[in-house]
């Protein structure tokens, strides 16, 4: 089942098939503990209408905060030592991600992010941007996973490189973050042998592609999870990205035009253009 925001209402689908609960409350929604059961609850008895267009979809935030997780994959602990070598911190990514506590930072409120079809951006003082494609955790205000997404974290590189304490202007800006296309709402937890694949395209040609799997993510979504409500409160729940596996190479920046592919088969895929 996924639930998807659009510019009529909330449209839930199923099987295939699409039902239009416009009545309903996008954020009341996202504060239910039991998601599945409220829309299953929503969609019993009616007919399905129309197919969902592309056009149609909006970004599946409300009131929600946007919160982020760093270097839960190896891969992304290489690259952030990498980038940060001449700053002196080599060895604090290293330490990072073997430590018991996680990395966790705010990532993005509604006005940042955009939804699949939107346009992302890259901070004019960067010199080196990259996205970062990660599964995204729907949390509600008691703290349980209800939903899946996809997110496009877009981040500077060579800011964060300079300093890990300018890891917010590397990370929070306006069309910093994307999510969507919808929220994959499952009783059941994500495969581990589900993969997350982007392809970025300029000019027509794919200038970079990659995929992981989520048997390379360290740590458990429910720790990063239970760390984040440590001390903390979602009234109307929030998103948690669960950090990258997939780094371009340090030749690599994103340029205005490209055009940024995220797929997750279970959830869809998140196409968004550089502003």
């Amino acid at each position: 089942m996924r639930l998807f925001r659009t510019k009529a209402g909330c449209v839930v689908e199923l099987d295939g098939q699409y039902f239009r609960v416009d009545s309903a409350d996008w954020d009341g929604l996202l504060a239910t503990e039991d998601l599945h059961g409220a829309l299953t609850s929503l969609i019993d008895g009616q007919r399905p209408g129309e197919a969902l267009t592309a056009e149609e979809v909006l970004a599946p935030i409300g009131r929600q905060e946007v919160w982020a997780a760093g270097v839960t994959y190896y891969r992304s602990r290489g690259a952030r030592m990498e980038e940060s070598k001449d700053a002196g911190g080599g060895s604090f990514y290293d330490r990072v991600y073997s430590a018991e506590r996680p990395e966790l930072f705010f990532k993005s409120t509604a006005s940042r992010t955009v939804g699949s079809g939107g346009k992302v951006r890259i901070r004019g003082d960067a010199t080196w941007s990259v996205p970062e494609p990660e599964l995204t955790l729907l949390v509600s205000p008691g703290g349980r996973i209800t939903g899946y997404t996809i997110g496009n974290d877009m981040s500077s590189r060579d800011i964060e490189g300079q300093n890990p304490l300018y890891l917010p202007q590397a990370k929070v800006y306006s069309g910093s973050c994307a999510l969507g296309p919808g929220i994959l709402v499952s009783s059941e937890s994500l495969a581990r042998s589900t993969e997350i694949a982007i392809e970025i395209v300029r000019q027509g040609t794919v200038e970079f592609e990659g995929r992981v799997a989520l048997t390379e993510l360290k740590r458990e979504p429910e720790t990063l999870v239970e760390y984040l409500f440590r001390d903390n409160a979602f009234p109307d729940g929030c998103f948690l990205m669960t950090g990258t596996g997939i780094v371009p190479p340090s030749s690599f920046t994103l340029a205005s035009g490209d055009l940024i592919r995220i797929t997750i088969e279970a959830i869809g895929t998140l196409e968004n253009c550089v502003a």
